[in-house]
């Protein structure tokens, strides 16, 4: 059996399988307004380019984006629970089959991290008292990303979740120390300092016990992969046999506990759970931060004003998806749910959560009230207006969908 040609099979059919979507995601005009973001984040930056603000923090902005990039690390293996069957007698060759997925995942994330440099290497040089070399930095990059891939993947082969989760964090804080150690070290005592701690790391590794191959928990991690790229297609069209991930988030656990027990209500409840348990909650707060930090760095400004609503834009699709999480639920069918109640409940959800966002997001823009209180009011109405906007699509959906259904 070739293993490689394997891999390559099951990649192949896997991408095959998203090319029928795409047309519905060029249709849904995502192009257009990345195009418009793109060529308003470059007016914007060419402007910050010919006139940086005084003291502004690049190395923490280096930092905050550079240690993402260069430590996030993953891999598509594409096992499925019947090779633990079929493909367990191959035990002892299937690096064969990993080596491929663990290229791939190399290849791709280091494009991403130079991506990312060069595009802040400019700012970098006209900010920074004593830039490093661009040639070195990316050395150092590169190394970082080589040095959290591997960690990463020995993350996998551990027998101890615990352990597994302990050095999660470890290597985090390894990356996050080595690109800081350059960033404000001198090159001689930075690369001491990396070096050692590079060393430690590795040593580190070898000490918890492994298994050859995980089967378990990379068929978990390939699933769970594989329904978040469905899910992202499930924003523009209806994608079957999608599943979501579930979070035991005990902080959350009493979130819709207040909801009244009625029929009218009942979806209400379910989704609300479903929200709080699921990926969609994640990556929302991951842009609501996002925002909120861009938007006080930009409060002053305009291009405050558009970044505020660009992001609560992606949230509002982020949420959107909230309309076709259950629709292949089994228990619906059977729960006599009152007629148009889904529709309802959902709409009102999402509007609700998106109106939060507009204004814990556009609490940066009252600092400048003072200073500019019509720019900073009307901001904040144009995201509880965006809020409406969307409220008014969704119910228009609903009402269109349930017509279809009679």
């Amino acid at each position: 059996m070739d293993l490689k040609e394997l891999y390559r099979e099951r990649r192949g059919r896997f991408m095959g399988s998203l090319l029928p979507y795409v047309g519905y995601i060029i249709q849904s005009g995502v192009a257009m307004v990345f195009l418009f973001v793109l060529i308003a984040f470059s007016a914007w930056y060419t402007a910050l380019l010919g006139n940086p603000p005084a003291g502004i923090p690049i190395r923490w902005i280096m930092f905050a984006l550079l240690v993402p990039a260069a430590v996030h690390s993953s891999f598509r293996t594409y096992l499925q629970s019947p090779d633990t069957i079929f493909l367990l007698p191959q035990g002892h060759r299937m690096k064969e089959y990993f080596q491929p997925a663990w290229v791939n995942g190399v290849v791709w994330k280091v494009l991403r991290l130079a991506f990312v440099l060069i595009t802040l290497w400019p700012l970098y040089i006209r900010t920074e008292e004593a830039p490093k070399l661009l040639s070195a930095t990316a050395m150092l990059l590169l190394g970082v990303k080589l040095l959290s891939s591997y960690g990463f993947w020995r993350e996998q082969t551990f027998v101890s979740g615990s352990a597994s989760r302990a050095f999660s964090l470890l290597r985090w804080a390894a990356g996050g120390l080595i690109i800081s150690a350059w960033l404000w070290q001198p090159a001689g005592k930075g690369l001491i300092f990396i070096g050692l701690l590079t060393a430690a790391y590795v040593a580190a590794l070898s000490v918890p016990p492994r298994h050859a191959v995980p089967w378990e928990k990379l068929i978990a991690t390939e699933k769970n992969q594989g329904a978040r790229a469905l899910m992202i297609l499930g924003w523009f069209v209806d994608v079957p046999g999608r599943e979501q991930r579930v979070y035991p988030r005990r902080i959350l656990a009493g979130w819709g506990g207040g909801i009244s027990w009625r029929p009218e209500t009942a979806y209400r409840y379910l989704l609300t759970k479903s929200f709080a348990r699921g990926d969609i909650f994640g990556i929302v707060m991951r842009m609501g931060i996002l925002s909120l930090l861009l938007n006080w760095w930009n409060r002053s400004s305009l291009m405050g004003s558009a970044i505020y609503l660009f992001f609560l834009f992606v949230i509002g699709i982020q949420l959107s998806a909230l309309r076709k999480l259950h629709n292949e639920s089994f228990w619906l069918t059977v729960y006599p749910l009152p007629e148009g109640t889904r529709g309802s409940n959902t709409v009102d959800f999402v509007f609700r959560m998106l109106l939060i966002s507009a204004v814990i997001t556009g609490l940066p823009f009252l600092a400048a009230a003072g200073e500019r209180p019509l720019p900073a009011a009307g901001t904040i109405l144009s995201g509880v207006l965006m809020a409406y906007l969307f409220k008014n699509y969704l119910s228009r959906k609903a009402a269109r969908l349930e017509d279809e259904d009679l």
